[in-house]
């Protein structure tokens, strides 16, 4: 699988508050000027993508999800392709006795 390069979310922080109750998660923080220039920047048909994630550190930070499905027949393309087993090459007849 190709990585891409991270793209850290400009102007979002989430945190996670070990001492809260087990239903809160964490608390996402938005300084406004950055998150509306990167909205702005990477929004595509009006909506953003973004994904909270874990360093190795143990930090938690904010990342443009950049993932776009594929159609629906390529992905049935796929499925079916992945179905079929391979063909092995033809051996070619020999009409010699020996």
């Amino acid at each position: 699988m190709d990585q891409a390069e991270k793209i850290f979310a400009d102007g979002f922080i989430f945190k996670r508050n070990e001492k809260a109750p087990d239903f809160v998660v964490g608390r996402i923080s938005m300084k406004v000027d950055e998150a509306v220039a990167f909205i702005n920047k990477h929004q595509k048909n009006g909506w953003i993508n973004l994904g909270v994630k874990q360093a190795r550190s143990g930090n938690y930070y904010v990342e443009l999800d950049t993932f776009e499905a594929g159609t629906k027949e390529s992905a049935v393309d796929k499925y079916q392709a992945k179905q079929q087993p391979k063909q092995q090459p033809a051996e070619e007849e020999d009409d010699s006795l020996f």
